[in-house]
């Protein structure tokens, strides 16, 4: 692939996870615009995750068994109607039905990264699959701040229309920029829905990459969901500003990716997974020390989170280069496996983290982080026999295997 093809496809990840990060920032304009209660409106944001996870189930594995560049193109421009339609939308409850589709259909992310694992050397996958979850992180990112300056300026509505414009242009160069791929797969869709599961049930490498991602994943939610409140508690006396500013801390991660991303195509998946869960491991200790508030706490609350992002993303590229080693005709099928597990472990995270905190503080939390890390740090000292460093081999899916 050459650099404008990781490049589009770095863009097309960002903005389709813009589109669901970016009603976050604007809940608050959308209650007034459609005077409703803000909680109401949080309902937006609800329905846009709910969508995307349901996405990720029912759509991305037709991945393996849709020619890629129709598939993202027909994503796209669905994507850009539902999104012209919530911008539209007269009432709440037509915005919600809007969200739910824009969540359905912004899933090009989880189909550009087969795309692309498809499109390189297995010695390069790494660096681009780094390259294009920066893409992804920069798009969450910039998403959020630009929907928030649009809507105070323009209203709600304005980040909505302008999303709609960004992902019908994105479809139109997707069009003519991505290469005629061949589809991997024949089965019929039932078929193809039940075999991520199949798929977590054979595959040892499989598994354990859920396993890190899941537990890693799910102390980065714990730590987040609960530092608003450390922050907003008497050691501070901060508000939702004070998280944002430390969150944009997490942009150096965009940096980072593609260089683990090379380091995975160099020594392979499992070096650098082991040092990302010794990272976060670090990450929980120095986070202790947010306890004290003042200066020296935020400082350590800024280092702490900056070093458990880089960890976490660092790590979904070694994960991610071991999953789609797993089976070269199936890496929809995997993904959707993958980063179903790793929602999963996250929404367990932050439910988990709330009931430490109800309990033992942020001292608790990071001690959950900490025992997390430990465990698929202890899982990692087990690698299978057959040890399978990035490179492609073949496995037996439904439709190949021996009746």
């Amino acid at each position: 692939m050459s650099r404008r093809m990781v490049l589009i496809l770095a863009v097309t990840c960002a903005v389709a996870v813009g589109n669901i990060y970016f009603p976050q920032a604007i809940g608050p304009l959308i209650a007034a615009g459609l005077h409703v209660s803000p909680d109401s409106a949080a309902a937006v944001v609800t329905a846009t995750q709910v969508g995307y996870t349901a996405g990720m189930v029912l759509l991305v594995p037709l991945g393996d068994r849709l020619p890629h560049r129709s598939f993202l193109v027909v994503l796209f421009a669905l994507t850009g109607l539902a999104l012209l339609a919530a911008g539209c939308a007269p009432a709440l409850p037509a915005l919600i039905a809007a969200g739910t589709l824009v969540g359905l259909t912004t899933v090009g992310a989880q189909i550009v990264g087969p795309l692309a694992a498809g499109l390189v050397a297995a010695d390069r996958q790494g660096a681009v699959i780094g390259t294009l979850l920066s893409g992804s992180t920069g798009g969450m990112l910039l998403a959020r701040t630009f929907s928030g300056t649009l809507g105070e300026w323009l209203g709600w509505r304005a980040p909505y229309l302008v999303a709609a414009v960004l992902a019908l242009v994105l479809a139109t160069v997707l069009a003519f920029a991505v290469p005629t791929t061949t589809p991997s797969s024949r089965q019929p869709y039932t078929a193809l829905l039940a075999e991520p599961l199949r798929l977590l049930r054979t595959e040892p490498e499989l598994r354990r990459s859920c396993f890190y991602q899941a537990t890693v994943f799910a102390g980065f939610s714990a730590v987040w969901t609960c530092l608003a409140l450390l922050l907003a508690g008497p050691a501070y006396r901060l508000g939702a500003p004070a998280v944002g500013m430390i969150a944009l801390v997490g942009a150096a991660t965009m940096v980072c990716t593609p260089l683990a991303g090379r380091l995975v195509d160099r020594y392979g998946p499992d070096p650098v997974n082991l040092v990302c869960l010794l990272a976060v491991l670090v990450s929980a200790a120095i986070l202790t020390m947010g306890t004290r508030g003042g200066t020296l706490g935020l400082a350590a609350l800024t280092l702490g989170t900056l070093l458990l992002d880089t960890a976490m993303q660092s790590g979904m590229v070694a994960n991610q280069v071991r999953v789609y080693a797993v089976c070269v005709e199936a890496r929809s099928r995997l993904n959707t496996a993958y980063m179903t597990c790793a929602y999963l472990g996250g929404s367990a995270g932050s439910w988990l983290g709330l009931r430490v905190w109800s309990r033992a503080g942020w001292w608790g939390v990071c001690v959950l982080v900490a025992l997390l890390a430990a465990l698929a740090a202890l899982r990692a000292n087990r690698v299978p026999r057959r040890r399978r460093s990035g490179r492609t081999w073949d496995c037996p899916t439904a439709e190949t295997r021996p009746s």
